[in-house]
């Protein structure tokens, strides 16, 4: 852009090349809409792009129920998004463009291949309807035109002046990706209010001390019923060097507050002093780590029969108020983490855009006309297993609709 030309015009100028990002600059395009895309990054799609281990959880099929599996101030906002643009809409256009996938569990629909293969989709549609992308470019200066629309400052010189404004520039979470507050602050500088922020679907830390009685269990993992107030998760669970992590852990992570407990069960389904009466009546001279370790990892069973201080007993030699202590262990243990891993490792951010301040429909804001919010910088925050995915999807189509 020359000095002699700093204003480049367009219809839809979208800040931040995500999943919802692209996915609006894809559907106004199809519009007949003069599109540009901007983000700061070297490369569009880098979330998308290590999702999924590399293979990008691109959305759950009981996304198509979003009754549950949505956290927000208001839970029925994401409906009317979610409800027009279905996982079985984001999977046609997978397929359209010969992308292999499989469902893993719980609904979690990953691609085969690469992750990148959903990225080069999104730009080839971009492409197609000619929606343009620049990279590592920065917008900073917005201010509302007088007769409406918005102009911007980029950092590449001179300015974009357009009549609708997207702000997809996500969360907080992981920003050594370059993740940054730039969305909340342009919420915040057009007056509307923002939920406090913090890190979602993240590891849990303990305090030193329970970590040095627990370094003995870093790297076991097993299947879990996680708890935290009234939101529960049966799915793997991870001793770490810091604390907690695995599915479970970073399900219940997005419910739990600081200065609370959660609650785990690791032999969830099953009466574990039902099962060490049983063994001691029926083999009185097995070792309790011995029962124990038939329904969970050995390591586990050994550091808990010697924090019980039965360790080189028989079962027989067990009296049973000592054996159900070691069943509230494994069934009802409570524990009281000091913190998370924070947003370094944290997958989405919850919080954000109050979602009073947007119409459900349009994702527009209700104050100031032309400027749409996508994604994850709204108060709408997905379970892990690809609901994150499928709010991006939604809102950056339904944004798209009308921007």
């Amino acid at each position: 852009m020359s000095a002699s030309n700093p204003a480049e015009t367009v219809d839809v100028a979208i800040l931040g090349a995500g999943a919802a990002g692209m996915m609006c600059a894809i559907e106004a395009a199809k519009r007949g809409r003069r599109v540009l895309v901007i983000d700061h990054a070297r490369a569009p799609g880098e979330k998308i792009r290590i999702s999924g281990g590399g293979r990008c959880n691109f959305t759950n099929l009981n996304a198509a129920r979003p009754q549950a599996g949505f956290l927000s101030q208001n839970p029925r906002f994401a409906l009317s998004a979610l409800s027009r643009y279905q996982p079985r809409d984001i999977i046609a256009l997978i397929e359209a463009h010969g992308v292999a996938w499989h469902e893993k569990t719980l609904g979690q629909l990953f691609c085969d291949g690469s992750a990148r293969q959903v990225v080069d989709l999104l730009l080839a549609e971009m492409d197609r309807h000619g929606a343009r992308l620049r990279l590592e470019t920065s917008a900073s200066d917005i201010r509302r035109e007088p007769g409406g629309g918005y102009r911007f400052a980029v950092s590449s010189g001179g300015e974009v002046a357009c009549a609708a404004l997207v702000i997809a520039t996500g969360g907080k979470s992981i920003p050594k990706m370059g993740a940054t507050g730039f969305g909340y602050d342009v919420a915040a500088q057009f007056g509307l209010p923002v939920v406090a922020t913090r890190p979602a679907l993240v590891p849990l830390t303990f305090e030193t001390g329970l970590l040095q009685r627990l370094a003995p269990l870093a790297g076991v993992a097993l299947e879990a019923r996680v708890s935290a107030g009234k939101a529960r998760f049966d799915e793997a669970m991870l001793f770490t060097h810091r604390g907690l992590s695995g599915p479970a852990i970073l399900q219940a992570s997005s419910y739990w507050r600081e200065g609370e407990a959660i609650v785990v069960d690791m032999a969830p389904g099953t009466d574990l002093f039902a099962v060490l009466r049983q063994a001691k009546a029926e083999q009185p001279r097995q070792a309790p780590q011995t029962a124990l370790a038939a329904l969970i990892p050995k390591r586990l069973a050994q550091l808990l029969v010697e924090a019980e201080g039965v360790a080189g007993r028989n079962l027989a030699d067990c009296p049973d108020a000592a054996l159900r202590r070691l069943a509230v262990a494994v069934n009802a243990w409570s524990v009281k983490p000091v913190g998370s891993e924070g947003y370094r490792t944290a997958e989405v951010t919850l919080g954000g855009v109050d979602t009073r301040a947007l119409d459900s429909r349009t994702l527009e804001a209700r104050e100031a006309p032309g400027l749409f919010f996508v994604g994850e910088v709204i108060d709408v925050t997905g379970w892990l297993g690809g609901y994150n995915f499928q709010w991006a999807w939604a809102s950056g189509w339904a944004a798209g609709q009308v921007a």
